[in-house]
């Protein structure tokens, strides 16, 4: 065991946890290799891309920056735990409605920023979509599909739904 070790206690997903973890450890790394969530994923491990976005304590955090070791106390929400009811959101259900993605690296990114615009403002224009999203990179290109996407989970709240109208295929 390394003397550098100190204990974090914090929520992750709405449940209690604590993890041993090093002064260099980021978010990102302690969620792959302690807890087994692969949602954050380290890209370009300077912040900037948003592959690796996870909420702490509500707001969008790049995970490949932010050290472990602030974690105490600190309430984690990472893409895995969006559905975990077993149903998806109004936000999982646009993107897939809308093809919101390609590769799908980096969709958990822009799905937890979505949701984190639609928790501070119900009905963003797409301007404001646009701008929120901004910090995310999608490397195939699909910025249209996920503008479409965010402006279809307006859509569904304001109508009380969090459905399509007929199911894909029907």
């Amino acid at each position: 065991m390394t003397a550098n070790l100190r204990t974090v206690r914090f929520s992750l997903n709405d449940r209690p946890v604590a993890a041993d973890v090093e002064p260099h450890h980021s978010l990102t790394q302690i969620l792959q290799q302690r807890f087994g969530l692969f949602g954050a994923r380290e890209s370009c491990a300077e912040g900037v891309c948003g592959c690796c976005t996870v909420l702490v304590d509500g707001a969008p955090n790049a995970g490949c920056l932010y050290l472990a070791i602030l974690l105490d106390g600190k309430r984690v929400t990472t893409i895995e735990h969006l559905d975990a009811d077993g149903n998806l959101t109004v936000v999982q259900r646009a993107f897939i409605e809308a093809g919101a993605f390609q590769c799908g690296f980096c969709t958990p990114g822009f799905v937890l920023m979505a949701h984190d615009l639609l928790r501070r403002n119900a009905d963003p224009s797409e301007d404001q979509i646009r701008d929120s999203l901004s910090g995310n990179l999608c490397r195939c290109g699909a910025y249209p599909e996920i503008t479409k996407a965010v402006q279809l989970a307006v859509r569904w709240q304001k109508e009380g739904s969090q459905q399509p109208a007929s199911a894909p295929g029907g």
